[in-house]
């Protein structure tokens, strides 16, 4: 098998549709491909809407983390090349031949990550340097954009890391790290894999050449946010202890609490705020694991159905 499309969906019925849609249209002629989804337990229909379709469905009955989902497609898929993809990522024509070609050219290339753009096909940052004091120094001088954004150019390079939103990962690179690491529940996550892959002697790139619509489904309202800001910060913080240490994750805490205090003065918007307390004391509130447990719970079921 070439290529295994691997899809996390959690009740994102409509753009699980929408993106099984723009695999079948952009599906590569040349290679032997197979599309496995991976339904998080949802509640919306989402596993009863694609049952009738050519793919393997894998259902959960209890909620889990995105790196925990991803690596259950990795360990279930058949191809030398697998593409992680969100339920709300619509790759466009050409995305795939470029991303396989990327690797196919560089051996020592472990993963590779597609252009990012929003509903109106703007250009999104998607690849960036690994967090640090340094980057979080930038951070706070207001210079994020400007050091530590690697999503530039026209030409494939290589970069840190890449957002999983559509990311192919070669599977004998993704095998030799042990997959993703099922601490980070979401957020850092493919941060923490694309550091293990540099650690291990491979690297990640960026492919502009690759295009995919990615239809964050993130809201505006600043309490209906405040699950996601506090996994945000509880994961970007598990990331600099486990790779830096306790002493440069408290120095990355304050310099990042310090820029969005900065921001929440300057725009006067309270979901800055909220960031600015979470950056400082991430182990702070409930996150979205919580919602994920307190769901199962109700839930009363860890059945698996595949």
């Amino acid at each position: 098998m070439d290529l295994s499309y691997c899809v996390v969906n959690t009740n994102g019925r409509e753009h699980l549709l929408t993106c099984l849609d723009a695999i079948e249209r952009t599906r590569p002629a040349h290679l032997e491909c197979e599309v496995l989804v991976l339904d998080n337990a949802s509640d919306d229909g989402s596993a009863d809407a694609v049952r009738d379709r050519d793919i393997r469905l894998i259902e959960l009955g209890r909620r889990t983390g995105k790196a925990e989902n991803d690596s259950t497609l990795l360990r279930a898929s058949r191809g030398r090349y697998c593409l992680l993809l969100n339920e709300d990522s619509e790759l466009l024509p050409g995305a795939v031949e470029a991303l396989v070609e990327a690797l196919e050219r560089d051996p020592r290339a472990g993963a590779a990550g597609a252009q990012l753009l929003d509903p109106a096909g703007r250009p999104q940052p998607c690849a960036w340097r690994f967090p640090g004091v340094l980057t979080a120094l930038a951070g706070a001088l207001f210079l994020h954009r400007l050091v530590t954004v690697q999503s530039k150019g026209d030409r494939t390079r290589r970069v840190d890391w890449a957002q999983s939103s559509a990311l192919l990962v070669r599977r004998e690179a993704a095998e030799q790290v042990g997959f993703l690491d099922p601490g980070f529940f979401v957020y850092s996550d493919e941060t923490d894999f694309c550091r293990r892959l540099a650690d291990a002697g491979w690297h990640t790139l960026y492919v502009p050449a690759a295009r995919a619509i990615h239809h964050e489904q993130l809201s505006t309202d600043v309490e209906a946010s405040r699950p996601r800001i506090v996994e945000f910060h509880r994961n970007r913080d598990r990331y600099m202890r486990k790779h830096h240490g306790p002493l440069a994750a408290a120095v990355v805490r304050a310099l990042t609490a310090w820029a969005y205090l900065v921001r929440a003065v300057v725009y006067r918007r309270r979901r800055f705020l909220l960031h600015a307390r979470q950056a400082l004391l991430p182990w702070r509130g409930e996150g979205l694991r919580e919602l994920a447990e307190a769901r199962n719970r109700r839930a009363g079921t860890e059945n698996v159905r595949q």
